[in-house]
Order: C-alpha cells, then structure tokens, then sequence
C-alpha cells in the first residue's frame, strides 16, 4: 500500500512537471512569434557576427552573449529608408572601464591574436551625432572612435584607434586614425601618432576654447555613410578607407617594427602636440606591438567627457544629456570580424 501511494504521488509529479515544461515551452515560443509578427530585430538579426563579441553599454551594462540582446537607448536597431542598421549611443557620462573617463557603447572581440597571427575587421557606418560642447583647443573634443585594435597586455595600450571628429559649427567633420607607440619603459611618455583619412588630423584644434579651425573641405558630413577595412597579416596592418563621393585611401603600418624607437625619429607633429605636456616624452620599444596580444573593438567610444575635453554632462543624468545633445551615436549597417588576409597588390 505503502509502495502504491509512493508511485503515485511520482506520477502526478512527472505529469505536473511536463506540463509545466510544454506550457513554457509554449509561452516562449508565443513570445517569439509576438516578436516576430511585430517586426522585432535585434543587432545579431543585422549583423551576424555578434556570437563573436561582448559589449561594454554607457550605462555599465555588460554582456558577453549578444545572440537577441538589445537595450534601447545603447545598443539596438533603427530602419531608415528600409535598411536596417546597428545603433550604438553613449552619454558624454555614465558608467565606463575602470581605464578610461570616456563612455562608451562598444563592442570588444572575444578572440584574442598577436601581429603575427593578424586578424581582420571591417565596417559600413555613418555617424549621426558627436557631443556639441566641449573645449576646442583638446583634441579629442567632439570626436568618437569607431574602430580599434586594443593590446590586451603591457602597457594596454591601443596601436589603432579610427575616429570621427566634427566642431560644432560645421557641417563637415574628419575622419582621422592614431596609432598608439607601445613605450618602451615608463608609459607615461606614450603619445598618439595621427594620421588624415578625411579632414584634419588629430593635431588640428582651435586657437582657444571657443574658436573652431577652418572647416575641412574634404570631409564626411555626419549621415555621410564610409566604410574601412583594418587587415593586419604577418604583423603588417593594412587599412583602407571608402566613401561615395570621396578618394578610396590607403595605408601600411607594421605593428612589428617601430618607427618611433628613438627621440629623433618623432614626428613635428608629436612634438607640437604634446609640447607642454609630460605625456609624449617616450619612446616605442624597436619591436613595437610584436608577440603582444591583441583584439578589435568596434562600435561608439564617446572621447567627450567632463574632465579633459570640459564637454557639459548635466550631473551625468543620461536623459538630460540625450536631450541636449551630449552623446555619441554611430549606425553600422555592414560589419564582418575573421583572419587576416594576405592584401591584394594594385
């Protein structure tokens, strides 16, 4: 009897359980098809190179699985003209790493590599807004990077940075890269090596806080979709820079073998830039990034904060300064993330 009411109550409990299994399975897939019959994308449903990242939101959200996973505000899709695209908005303040004052909506490669091993990214973007405040003579003020090449050890520091700077006044802005130097001992004598896509480069500011440089005649308009591929095989990046509209340019840079090993091999550039500054005193290590571990990172990394760049944050209430114009946002229709590839001569 004992037995019987024993197997019994296992029964009902088995028969309990699965019908509590099909009635979420069921709630579940209700939900997808609600989602689905509504339209719902999310990023990975765009670009579907997601699985191979994790983000970093400028609200300190983290996550490492982006399979359907959005937050409105950060990191979500927007459809203009029936084209789908990727969009990435962060603050001039919120919540970021414990390295860096800038916020940032941001992906970073889970894979890791070394120069040697190389790897490629590539991205068709447009950038919407960059912050209106900010102090003209800095010259990461107004500008967001949308590309990277990160080192994961050492000095961690950055051997690419892609950026798009626009002043306030005008109508067109720059798109400029940076090459970070791996110092050789003390890192505090790292500097930034700028390089003009479109534009200015980096080192063009203004003559005080509130006096813009003259506007670039070449430069891409913000809406103005671009595109760049970074390839970076046998320790040599190859970067290359598209718009309609616009001059396709190039560049070769290897990440083995410094240009910058000595005080006499740094550029005017350098030297004007970080003149009365004690950053910039260094020099690179001769073998520069090589053997070094490295990953991409890809997305809106607001260079406008309150501490450098004296950008207006609104006591970092994130809504106030959507509404008033202290943000960064960059759409990406097209992105792809792989090996890198032995480029094709001209």
């Amino acid at each position: 009897m004992h037995t019987i009411t024993i197997k019994s109550i296992f029964q009902v409990l088995l028969m309990v359980s699965l019908f509590l299994v099909i009635s979420s399975c069921k709630e579940q897939a209700k939900k997808v098809q609600s989602e689905m019959s509504k339209g719902v994308k999310y990023p990975s449903d765009v670009i579907p190179f997601m699985d191979e990242w994790k983000i970093l939101l400028g609200d300190g959200t983290r996550s490492e699985d982006l399979m359907n996973f959005e937050k409105k505000g950060f990191f979500y899709v927007a459809n203009e003209n029936n084209i789908d695209w990727v969009v990435y908005k962060t603050p001039n303040s919120g919540i970021t790493s414990k390295t860096s004052s800038n916020t940032r909506s941001e992906l970073g490669q889970k894979k890791h590599w070394i120069p040697e091993t190389g790897g490629k990214l590539t991205g068709t973007l447009k950038v919407q807004h960059v912050s209106t405040t900010g102090d003209a003579t800095v010259a990461s003020s107004y500008s967001v990077v949308i590309g990277q090449i990160h080192s994961d050890e050492g000095h961690e520091n950055e051997p690419l940075k892609i950026y798009y700077k626009k002043f306030p006044s005008h109508t067109k802005g720059s798109v400029f890269w940076n090459y970070e130097i791996n110092t050789k001992g003390d890192n505090i004598g790292r500097f930034d090596y700028s390089t003009v896509v479109w534009g200015h480069d980096f080192s063009v500011v203004g003559t005080n806080p509130t006096k813009y440089p003259k506007e670039p005649e070449d430069g891409i308009e913000l809406g103005e979709e671009f595109s760049y591929e970074v390839n970076v095989y046998n320790g040599i990046m190859y970067l290359t820079f598209m718009s309609d509209g616009h001059k396709t340019v190039q560049f070769t840079k290897s990440l083995i073998e410094s240009e910058f090993a000595t005080r006499t091999d740094i550029p005017e550039q350098v030297l004007r830039v970080y003149a009365n500054k004690d950053k910039g005193k260094g020099i690179e290590r001769k073998k520069a990034y090589a053997g070094e571990i490295n990953y991409f990172k890809q997305g809106a990394y607001n260079q406008a904060n309150a501490k450098s760049t004296k950008s207006e944050i609104y006591g970092g209430d994130i809504v106030k300064q959507y509404d008033n114009g202290s943000y960064a946002e960059v759409w990406f229709k097209n992105a792809t993330v792989g090996e890198g590839t032995k480029p094709i001569k001209n």
